[in-house]
């Protein structure tokens, strides 16, 4: 809404007052305090929340209510700014006398003076807007790529063997770290030096890091266990080697677990995000490494106290338990009283019963001795080596007749083949002709002449050869033959025999 048409949008109507030397017109009359308001109001509408660019004058300090009063100004225009007290103190950048800032905040009036002015919210060096879009969007690139993830944090170790710093080694901020680990529990610490502003620093802090992780666990020069990158305080260009992202990219890699103190704990730069613990300042770094070794005696200390404590109180409810468990237990006598009682009985009944059986073995004894008087053994065993001799001299009369059965059957077949074999057919004057394979001559055309011949007689055996008759030439002969072993011959006449020879 401009200006102009908050004068002429109607109002509540007012009294009119005579004016002697004017008539009376449409015109609707303001107060100054309702022009004011209508002022104050049209302006924040129009315009709200601004950022300007200006140097700062006539800055005195703050006022003594706390608030800071002074003014914005340019080669062209001057406004009138104001900070309350508890903006004042959260203020990164303090108000100084002639320092170009950029201030953003409301545009209001101050109706006292008829003026208008700007209250500041927040206050920052001029130019240091690009650098915040710069780092704004480097951020949002780097945590899309899972850089500062909460997931990848590692723990820091309770108490690490060995402490790395990566920081200047000229300056307050390794003093601090050395003094503060000194005063919390003595480590070794191994310090990487480098430049922590300027052209190359963001390169030297990365292999610093880098550097480290690199080392062998168990070489000569000992790995850390714990990281601590430092800077002191400064502006966001003095810390803007830690917004590189090869910086980041080397925090977030790191495998030794990394601690972050870049600046007051109100300064914030990337390496904070990538880092497993971020601190407020190098010496909340140091106190983040370390345990306190007096503390830490302390708690084992008292850690032993209460172990103790609790093994004696175990003890006293064992001991009370067992004094309960051995008052609700029944007395030894009343215990064993149905024990006893239950043996008494037991022996009452054994007596008689060791009598009865007893006396129940005895009368089987004497039944026993009666049938052996009766019966003696020496009777049963006459008897039984009777039966005895009787059962052996049966088996060997049936085998000695076998036995001669079996001797002339043997005797009648050695007779028959006496009687069958060859042998005895040569007895009673045959004789027996084989040519040289040895098979049987049973026909003198089979012979050729010339042929050797063995005839075998009862008495012995001759070679003799065979001689042709008519025919100079020899009759062929058929191709031999394995006969059978000879028929003996049957009994034929002397007269029929002939001679082979």
């Amino acid at each position: 809404m401009s200006i102009l048409a908050a004068l002429t949008q109607p109002q509540p109507p007012t009294e009119p007052q005579a004016r002697p030397d004017r008539a009376a017109t449409n015109q609707t009359e303001w107060s100054v305090g309702d022009l004011a308001v209508a002022l104050r109001r049209t302006l924040e509408d129009a315009f709200g929340h601004v950022r300007l660019r200006g140097e700062i004058s006539g800055y005195r300090g703050p006022h003594g209510s706390g608030h800071a009063y002074f003014s914005l100004k340019d080669g062209n225009a001057k406004i009138d700014a104001v900070v309350w007290k508890g903006t004042l103190g959260r203020l990164r950048q303090k108000p100084k006398e002639g320092l170009e800032v950029v201030a953003t905040g409301k545009i209001t009036t101050f109706p006292g003076k008829s003026s208008y002015q700007i209250v500041i919210e927040s206050l920052e060096p001029a130019g240091i807007g690009a650098w915040m879009a710069l780092l704004e969007e480097r951020k949002r690139a780097l945590a899309a790529e899972g850089l500062f993830a909460a997931d990848a944090k590692r723990p820091i170790p309770y108490l690490p063997r060995v402490v790395g710093v990566v920081t200047s080694p000229t300056g307050a901020v390794i003093r601090d770290i050395l003094h503060r680990l000194e005063d919390r529990f003595p480590r070794p610490v191994l310090v990487w030096p480098v430049r922590v502003q300027g052209e190359g620093a963001a390169e030297e802090v990365a292999a610093a890091i880098r550097g480290f992780n690199a080392l062998a666990p168990g070489g000569p020069v000992p790995r850390p266990d714990v990281l601590i990158v430092a800077r002191g305080g400064g502006s966001i260009e003095d810390l803007w080697a830690f917004n590189e992202e090869v910086v980041v990219r080397a925090a977030f890699e790191s495998a030794i677990p990394l601690i972050s103190a870049v600046g007051h704990e109100t300064d914030t730069t990337l390496i904070d995000y990538a880092a497993d613990r971020r601190a407020p300042t190098p010496t909340g770094a140091a106190e983040m490494a370390v345990p306190v070794r007096a503390d830490l005696i302390g708690q084992i200390d008292d850690l032993g106290r209460r172990q103790r404590g609790a093994i004696l109180r175990k003890l006293d409810r064992d001991r009370s338990d067992l004094r309960a468990s051995v008052r609700a237990m029944p007395a030894a006598d009343a215990f064993l009283a149905g024990k006893r009682q239950r043996l008494d009985l037991a022996e009452a009944r054994l007596r008689p019963a060791l009598a009865g059986n007893a006396r129940t073995f005895r009368e089987r004894l004497g039944r026993v001795l009666e049938r052996l008087a009766r019966h003696p053994p020496e009777l049963g065993l006459a008897r039984a080596r009777a039966r005895l001799a009787a059962i052996d001299h049966r088996p060997r009369t049936a085998i000695l007749h076998q036995i001669g059965r079996r001797a002339d059957a043997l005797s009648g077949l050695d007779r028959l083949l006496g009687s069958l074999s060859y042998k005895a057919v040569l007895a009673r004057g045959y004789a027996l002709v084989r040519d040289e394979t040895g098979a049987s001559v049973r026909a003198a055309a089979a012979l050729r002449p010339g042929e050797r011949l063995t005839v075998t007689f009862a008495d012995g055996t001759a070679a003799v050869r065979a001689e042709g008759e008519g025919e100079d030439t020899p009759t062929p002969r058929r191709p031999a033959r394995r006969a059978k072993p000879p028929a003996p011959p049957a009994e034929a006449p002397a007269s029929r025999q002939g001679s082979l020879f």
